[in-house]
């Protein structure tokens, strides 16, 4: 793997998933953990990453670690929720009884 290549780590001191680039964080989803979710509410692409995908990128990554971890999600940020919507299999990290909230799919 290439210094080029995007990674997405967790920097739960700063609150936020980050996707770098040769080692420069290109963008961060910010979130609020708490003991029964994982809340993101802002994310930024830095301008001189756009059109790379990064936020993409950023968005899978996030979500795949809360996966992981088991920890639903309340997407409080446009960004991180238009991405759940896009992609349906994600849907079901946020819980059945939060989704009406974030107009995705119930079912």
């Amino acid at each position: 793997m290439s210094d080029a290549t995007p990674q997405v780590v967790d920097v739960p001191e700063a609150g936020r998933f980050e996707v770098r680039v040769d080692g420069a964080a290109a963008g961060f989803a910010e979130y609020r953990r708490t003991a029964s979710s994982l809340a993101f509410t802002h994310t930024v692409v830095d301008p001189a990453f756009e059109g790379r995908g990064l936020g993409s990128v950023l968005a899978r990554g996030a979500l795949d670690a809360a996966r992981a971890e088991g920890v639903p999600v309340l997407p409080f940020c446009p960004f991180i929720r238009s991405w759940i919507e896009r992609h349906p299999d994600y849907v079901a990290l946020v819980p059945a009884a939060r989704r009406a909230q974030f107009s995705l799919p119930e079912g």
